[in-house]
């Protein structure tokens, strides 16, 4: 039995055969399924001989009608899509970036039985940062919808452990930039980034650059991993 077929008996013994008859004229759920294992096939990045790193977060967009359909079911469904993208992962090596996410929304474009499925790798991120760092900061660094503060006199961006910020990304060397942090009553919050050195280098507002002052919004990106800069309008000291 294949991986599919498992996920198609496991939902329908889930739900009752309910969800099965509810779905027979529109989007079928084992649709979807092959729609997201199709998007780790075709999206995938190369780690090592015998690892390859795959999409994690995916966006499934229905047209109305199959989306009330689906509302009932949208918990139990999201559940057996990440076991069955999971299992999928594990036959064929792959890696995810971070926790799977799956999301479901309407599109006016579609009409009912039809359905497309957008994704992308979302490294996972993981900080050093403690409460008082947060309820202090006035400058925070926003990486994959989760925000970290950035106080004097910096941090260190990367993939190894020995980094203060640390982004799960491939493409992103073990320290890869550094933000620095300046404060004085006269001139405020001034902050830089510089790379140092790593393997892929860094591009800031869409430009390659090795170091540059930023401002509130600017947008680095290392690896496959954007950060955008936010200060807060009182960051003066």
């Amino acid at each position: 039995m294949s991986g599919l077929q498992k996920f198609e008996q496991r939902l329908e013994q889930l739900v009752s055969g309910v969800f099965a008859r509810a779905f027979r004229s529109a989007v079928q759920p084992v649709e979807i399924a092959a729609a997201l294992q199709r998007e780790c096939d075709n999206n995938t990045q190369i780690l090592s001989r015998q690892r390859r790193m795959v999409p994690n977060d995916f966006h499934v967009e229905l047209s109305h009608a199959d989306m009330d359909r689906l509302s009932p079911y949208d918990s139990a469904l999201h559940q057996e899509l990440t076991q069955q993208l999971e299992e999928h992962a594990e036959k064929q090596s792959y890696v995810f970036a971070g926790p799977i996410t799956i999301g479901f929304e309407t599109a006016d474009d579609l009409t009912i039985g039809r359905f497309r499925v957008r994704s992308q790798a979302h490294a996972s991120v993981i900080s050093n940062a403690t409460q008082t760092q947060f309820g202090r900061a006035r400058a925070f660094l926003e990486v994959n919808g989760t925000r970290h503060p950035l106080q004097p006199p910096g941090l260190v961006v990367g993939r190894g452990t020995e980094a203060d910020l640390r982004i799960n990304d491939p493409g992103v060397s073990r320290r890869h930039v550094e933000f620095t942090v300046d404060q004085s009553p006269r001139e405020g919050v001034r902050i830089s980034v510089h790379d140092l050195g790593s393997t892929n280098g860094m591009l800031v507002d869409g430009h390659r650059i090795a170091t540059t002052p930023l401002r509130d919004g600017s947008e680095v990106r290392i690896g496959r991993t954007t950060i955008t800069l936010h200060i807060e309008e009182d960051a003066g000291v």
